[in-house]
């Protein structure tokens, strides 16, 4: 009797040991991957020094812009490639980025805009720590010179923009109006999908409000005309600026070409025209699908008209490229100043 007393406390306490292993297994496990979701949903915070040793001390620059300086970088914790863009000042013009792209990064996620993986806020250094686009920028792709991209990847780009335009627009808890997209602005993954980046100048509008006042901002060429005319700011100021690049993406040429020093041919002037007279072919060097071709070169034209209450919705640009709905025949387009 006692010894089977004693072979059945043997067992439960076998049973209580392995109920506990595994249940700190299973906790941990659970930590992983709880730690795996922050990762993924929400931005880390990391050390100035971390991002020091990511970069080797800052080592391989990808690329500059007004406010800063961006670094190819590889976390140390997980060996993932990453961008880092460090600030050249942490306090005015830097400070003012740094804020709005944490605030404007911090509430998205959407397959077609960079993601924000994490910040650095350590004394005056601000750094902002985002996915690696190995593919370089839709300017790379399409300016280039060296052979452009096939007329099907140029339809499947100019959709991965307006869906990441839509998203902000209308998809976000506030309207996040970007001010800047240009292709410079517009970064190409491993797969060449399309992804929005440098929220530095976006806007963030309050839930009651469609528009608002603000000072210039943006990248000459890609501006909407209200923003020389000290009008209220909507998000169809966004909507011109893909207009330019969605026609920019399907002639594979600049909106602006200065010839000399002096005189300035507009792409928009040239699309416009070749539209009117119906020599849409003109506008591409390869065979492409034409239907196509005009739907997009007519949704350019309504994106580009002078006045933001004639352009459409980014949610109506997307149906009427996807060939959901009709494109009517848009009106020529009016100078802009």
């Amino acid at each position: 009797m006692a010894a089977n007393i004693g072979l059945f406390a043997v067992i439960a306490i076998l049973c209580i040991l392995l109920y506990r292993n595994r249940a700190w297994r299973y906790r941990r496990i659970s930590r992983n991957r709880e730690l795996d979701l922050v990762e993924e949903i929400a931005p880390r915070s990391f050390s100035f020094e971390e991002l020091k040793i990511a970069t080797e001390n800052f080592k391989k620059v990808l690329g500059k812009g007004a406010f800063g300086t961006v670094f190819k970088g590889i976390l140390g914790c997980s060996g993932r490639a990453v961008a880092i863009k460090r600030l050249e000042n942490g306090v005015g013009e830097g400070e003012r980025e740094f804020r709005a792209e944490m605030r404007a990064m911090g509430r998205t996620h959407h397959k077609n805009l960079v993601r924000l993986i994490g910040f650095c806020c350590d004394g005056s250094y601000r750094l902002l720590v985002y996915e690696y686009m190995s593919n370089g920028s839709l300017a790379d792709l399409i300016f280039n010179g060296d052979g452009f991209p096939e007329w099907s990847e140029r339809v499947r780009i100019t959709l991965d923009i307006a869906k990441g335009l839509h998203y902000l627009h209308e998809e976000c808890e506030s309207t996040i109006i970007h001010c800047d997209i240009k292709p410079q602005n517009i970064l190409m993954d491993e797969n060449l999908t399309a992804k929005i980046s440098d929220f530095g100048l976006a806007k963030l509008l309050m839930p009651s409000q469609t528009r608002t006042f603000t000072e210039i901002r943006g990248t000459r060429g890609y501006l909407a005309p209200e923003w020389h005319k000290n009008s209220p700011i909507s998000a169809k100021a966004d909507v011109y600026s893909f207009g330019v690049v969605l026609l920019e993406v399907v002639c594979c040429r600049k909106n602006l070409k200065l010839e000399g020093e002096v005189d300035e041919i507009l792409l928009l002037e040239w699309v416009d025209g070749c539209f009117a007279r119906g020599e849409t072919k003109k506008l591409v060097g390869d065979e492409v699908d034409m239907e196509e071709l005009n739907r997009f070169v007519r949704v350019g034209l309504w994106c580009t008209q002078t006045e933001p209450a004639f352009r459409p919705s980014m949610k109506k640009a997307v149906m009427m490229l996807e060939g959901i709905i009709d494109v009517s025949l848009p009106p020529p387009l009016q100078s802009s100043y």
